[in-house]
């Protein structure tokens, strides 16, 4: 308990910046109106590609001898980044189709 506690204490700023920044978000993505709501997290997804560089420079640094929490971790980040990626990428595009004019036969 007592190193959860100098934990707290110690980085004190960065939890507090990382608690408003939640409250900061949740407001911000409330407020968004239902009709911009998938456009702009389709967007916010492509920016998940941020997440895919860190993971491949995290694995560029991992000791490929031995399994580490930097191999791990960088696989996981490639993984999920990449899905984010081009999940986002599907839901634009299934989005954009609902905009476009209906072809007659």
């Amino acid at each position: 308990m007592e190193n959860v506690l100098v934990f707290l204490y110690t980085y004190k700023e960065a939890i507090f910046i990382i608690v408003l920044s939640i409250f900061l978000g949740f407001e911000v993505i409330s407020n968004v109106p239902s009709i911009l709501h998938t456009p702009l997290m389709s967007g916010a997804n492509a920016i998940s590609g941020v997440s895919i560089i860190g993971g491949i420079i995290l694995l560029g640094h991992a000791d490929l001898t031995t399994i580490s929490l930097n191999l791990i971790l960088g696989i996981f980040a490639v993984l999920f980044g990449t899905l984010n990626v081009a999940g986002g990428f599907v839901v634009t595009d299934r989005m954009l189709e609902m905009f476009k004019k209906k072809q007659k036969k």
